[in-house]
């Protein structure tokens, strides 16, 4: 029997009946259709707001629940991954973006973008990626260059992202990009750009192999003016602040990786007690039983560990080759989990209907994106003296 999870409370056993519902009632009937249009329904975002999904770690007197519990967070990150609405972008918009703003904005700004943040009616995207540079966020090309000519104080924002999560809803981006490029990773700024921002364009809704539903795109700056109030914390201090948050980038991966591998290993194991072969359920041969038995003890030992940095992340104590590992691992072992889950599935794991064939496709980016598997082991090399 699975370990008793000992890191909830009974505000967090309500919060996710709260979740569940929601995500029962308004994804579970439309991730079809949503997977087929590229993009989910805005409505389902201001219903999540109604619900108190979005701003529950936003202080009250902006419209939020003032409740500071990363717990919360990954009750809402699970409760998705179960209900299979991948299509949503939640965890950008309440897990990486509101450190930012809560840390580096302004009153003026707080006041101006967080009330439509708990809402649902201001959905939040991060452009770091460009085409050229991954991971490598020092080679970043995207310029922003103070400018007063023409009517006021502004940056004129010039450049390309990709790979760019809510990109074609976002309403607000935070755009990494160099006020001064001369000065590599210390000429860095967070520019927050609005929708309506002339210069500002959103190419393609990319076509992915997974993750169909959730709007992923292109985003282009062409003489873009932003004005100088939308600069986030200091200029040139930006690779700083993205550092100080990739422990919760990548956390919030974790997280998703483990209730991921768990939710399709419960899925697998049904099937295989009611899928006969030879006159017998699959789970009984004793091969399949083995690899079940195997699944089952290294995602287990997964949940110990998550929910223990769970822990240390909610007391700020997480170090960033801690939070490394449990990316690298955790995604590398949902892609496992998958994979065998699928071959025990046979020829039905292959047909796109069986819940098993959305997840096999869906996990594959969990490897990729908040830092490659190679990055995180680079980072924990370096921590180890190497």
């Amino acid at each position: 029997m699975p370990l008793q999870r000992t890191l909830f409370a009974d505000e967090h056993d309500a919060f996710r009946e709260t979740c569940r519902t929601y995500f029962a009632k308004h994804a579970v009937p439309n991730n079809e259709r949503w997977a087929r249009d590229g993009i989910v329904d805005r409505e389902a975002w201001r219903e999540a707001g109604r619900q108190g999904l979005l701003g529950f770690a936003v202080d009250e007197k902006y419209g939020g629940g003032g409740v500071r519990d990363f717990r919360f967070n990954v009750v809402l990150g699970e409760e998705q991954i179960r209900a299979q609405a991948t299509g949503l972008g939640f965890p950008v918009h309440v897990d990486l973006i509101l450190p930012y703003l809560e840390r580096l904005a302004t009153e003026e700004q707080k006041e101006r973008w967080l009330p439509g943040y708990c809402t649902g009616d201001i959905i939040t995207a991060i452009a770091m990626t460009e085409p050229g540079t991954g991971s490598d966020l020092q080679s970043i090309k995207t310029t922003a260059i103070r400018s007063s000519s023409s009517g006021g104080d502004h940056y004129v924002l010039n450049g390309q992202k990709t790979f760019i999560t809510n990109g074609i809803h976002s309403d607000l981006v935070i755009v990494a990009a160099k006020t001064d490029p001369e000065q590599g990773a210390g000429g860095l700024s967070l520019i927050a750009v609005e929708r309506d921002t002339p210069g500002f364009e959103r190419g393609r809704n990319l076509d992915k192999i997974g993750l169909k539903a959730q709007d992923t795109a292109e985003l282009y700056f062409s003489d873009a003016r932003v004005p100088a109030e939308n600069l986030l914390g200091e200029e040139g201090q930006g690779f700083v602040y993205l550092m100080q948050n990739l422990v919760r980038e990548r956390m919030t991966i974790a997280v998703a990786a483990v209730a991921a591998a768990e939710a399709v290993l419960d899925l697998t194991m049904e099937y295989c007690k009611s899928r006969t072969a030879f006159g017998r359920p699959i789970g009984k041969f004793q091969h399949n039983r083995f690899l079940l038995a195997e699944l089952a003890t290294e995602v287990t030992i997964a949940r110990t560990f998550i929910d223990r940095c769970i822990e240390d992340h909610n007391a700020e104590t997480l170090d960033i080759p801690t939070a490394a590992m449990a990316k690298w691992w955790t995604t590398e072992l949902q892609t496992k989990v998958v994979d065998r889950c699928l071959q025990l599935h046979g020829g039905y794991g292959y047909m796109s209907e069986y819940p098993i064939a959305q997840a096999f496709i869906d996990s594959r980016v969990q490897t990729i994106y908040g830092g490659t598997t190679e990055i995180m082991k680079e980072i924990v090399g370096r921590s180890l003296g190497f």
